[in-house]
């Protein structure tokens, strides 16, 4: 997996060129993570600039994304807490693009969001 990072202002920007899992049809090309230069584990716990920046990077990266990759869709995925599944204790938002046929059905977004087993 090829990492290319590049730090501006109060926001830092991790490429990841492919994200692969079993369940994913494919590679999700242009897959990106922006994460807040100060340690701050909760994304409300953010700065309202530091929230700005990582929007704003996002809305430049995806047109980058865009030009570059051209997807059909994106998916924009930031975990808050352990019961949310954040496994990395360091505000990240993921921007990941999204393409027809990458999976069989793509309703939901996200997957795993709302499990099917029954919640406590």
């Amino acid at each position: 997996m090829k990492k290319i990072s590049l730090a501006l202002g109060t926001v830092a920007l991790l490429s990841l060129t492919t994200l692969s899992a079993p369940a994913l049809a494919q590679p999700y090309s242009g897959h990106v993570i922006v994460v807040p230069k100060r340690h701050v584990a909760d994304f409300f716990e953010m700065t309202d600039a530091e929230q700005a920046a990582v929007l704003e990077l996002l809305r430049e990266v995806r047109r980058s994304i865009g030009s570059r990759h051209s997807p059909d869709g994106y998916n924009i995925g930031v975990n808050v807490g352990e019961a949310a599944g954040q496994s990395r204790m360091h505000v990240h938002v993921h921007l990941i693009p999204r393409y027809r046929g990458d999976v069989p059905d793509p309703k939901g977004g996200v997957r795993c969001v709302l499990a099917s087993k029954p919640r406590p």
